[in-house]
C-alpha cells in the first residue's frame, strides 16, 4: 500500500558454522511458522507482516528480520538473535543489528 513503511533490521553475524545456524533457525520454527530454506538460505514468516531472510557464507551468517508495521522490530530481533545464541552455546556470537526504515 502507498504510505506504508517496511522497518528492516540486518546482522551479520561472524562464524563457521552458518549453514549449520540457519538450518536449525529453520527447522526449529518450521512446527509453526511457514518456513523455506536450504543449506544457503532461509525464509521463516512469523506472520502480521513478520519475516526473517536468512544467508549462509563460509565466514558468516546474515539476519534480516522486517516488519510491515514496524512496533514489533526490536522484538523480532530480540526472540532471533536469543535462538541463534542458544543454538551456537559454544560459540560467543557478536549480533549487532542495523536498522533501516523504507518507505
Amino acid at each position: 500500500m502507498i504510505g506504508e513503511t517496511m522497518t528492516t533490521s540486518t546482522a551479520r553475524v561472524a562464524t563457521e558454522h552458518a549453514s549449520r545456524y540457519l538450518q536449525q533457525l529453520c527447522k526449529h520454527w518450521s512446527h509453526r511458522f511457514t518456513v523455506e530454506f536450504d543449506p544457503n538460505t532461509g525464509r521463516i514468516a512469523f506472520g502480521d507482516g513478520q519475516h526473517v531472510d536468512l544467508s549462509a557464507t563460509e565466514a558468516a551468517l546474515v539476519l534480516q528480520v522486517s516488519d510491515d508495521a514496524g512496533d514489533g522490530l526490536e522484538r523480532l530481533q530480540d526472540v532471533v538473535a536469543k535462538h541463534l545464541q542458544r543454538f551456537a552455546f559454544r560459540e560467543d556470537l557478536i549480533i549487532n543489528w542495523t536498522r533501516s526504515d523504507d518507505a
